[in-house]
């Protein structure tokens, strides 16, 4: 496993890694039911990156923390401000609130080319990063990676009880982080299991954004084969059937693979591939399923 990690992140090329990840703090803010720090980190030698910070108010400390991914949406205003004032296609109340109302922190950093980082079109940093040998996706995933590098390192986060959660582009930031990273211990993907072969079977790519495409990923691996990277770590994938972003075929094939995978290594019970009513969204039953699975495992 440790060197088809290396060997994948190698494929998703350079990073310009910070030498000394550091954070400086804009804001605290008390609000209704929790803490909000807003910050500034050097997570990498080219830009500083904007997050938030959020822990629920009168919690024993340390506390399970977790890694919420902001979807993508084509809505390059609201990156991690999705943490806070949730989405059209996200239930309410928005994430930072479910989550804290659990008992957990919760962190989230504005991505490549969202928000306070939208400088550049992320048309203009996907050409810019394949002229140097990198790809946007990689350098979003590093960045996370950072991210998680400075919190396990704040007293106040448990630095073996941190999770990951997401939709759409945050779904796929779970659980590639999650194969490169084994430092999450639960990971939770909503409208998010891609079956990148069945979605080119069925000439779907064009349903995801360039930045998702990683030169020559399918001549070493496969989709599986970067998800077999999470088992046997607790696992939940949300998909709506009526998700056309998530070839049904494609879902229902993963779903059956990875329980093989899991079952080999006698955890058949830390993984679950949810096909429920529902399209590219996160509907009630949605939210019911990845809070009892947060409860249960982290």
């Amino acid at each position: 496993m440790r060197e088809t990690r290396q060997k994948l992140i190698e494929l998703l090329g350079e990073y310009p890694k910070s030498n000394n990840i550091t954070a400086q703090l804009i804001k605290t803010e008390k609000r209704k039911n929790y803490i909000l720090e807003s910050l500034i980190l050097q997570l990498n030698e080219e830009e500083s990156v904007p997050a938030y910070f959020a822990k629920p108010i009168n919690q024993k400390e340390p506390l399970a923390t977790v890694i919420f991914n902001h979807s993508h949406g084509g809505n390059f205003d609201q990156g991690k401000e999705e943490l806070l004032e949730s989405s059209s296609y996200l239930q309410s109340p928005p994430f930072v609130e479910a989550i804290t109302d659990l008992g957990f922190a919760v962190g989230s950093i504005d991505m490549w080319g969202f928000n306070e980082r939208k400088g550049k079109l992320e048309s203009e940093l996907v050409k810019e990063m394949l002229l140097e040998g990198r790809a946007l996706w990689g350098m979003r995933i590093f960045d996370n990676i950072s991210f998680l590098d400075y919190l396990v390192k704040r007293p106040d986060v448990d630095k073996s009880r941190i999770a990951t959660i997401g939709m759409s582009m945050g779904g796929l930031m779970s659980w590639w982080l999650a194969a490169l990273d084994e430092r999450i211990k639960v990971t939770v993907d909503i409208a998010a299991q891609v079956h990148i072969e069945t979605l080119k079977q069925k000439r779907g790519l064009d349903h995801h954004g360039y930045y998702y495409y990683v030169p020559g990923f399918l001549k070493q691996f496969s989709t599986l084969l970067v998800q077999s990277l999470i088992a046997p770590r607790y696992r939940l994938s949300l998909t709506g059937k009526d998700d056309r972003m998530c070839p049904i075929e494609g879902a229902i094939l993963l779903e059956e693979q990875l329980g093989t995978i899991y079952e080999s290594f006698h955890a058949k019970d830390n993984w679950e591939g949810c096909i429920v009513t529902g399209g590219h969204q996160e509907t009630k039953e949605m939210r019911k399923r990845w809070e009892s699975f947060l409860q249960k495992h982290l």
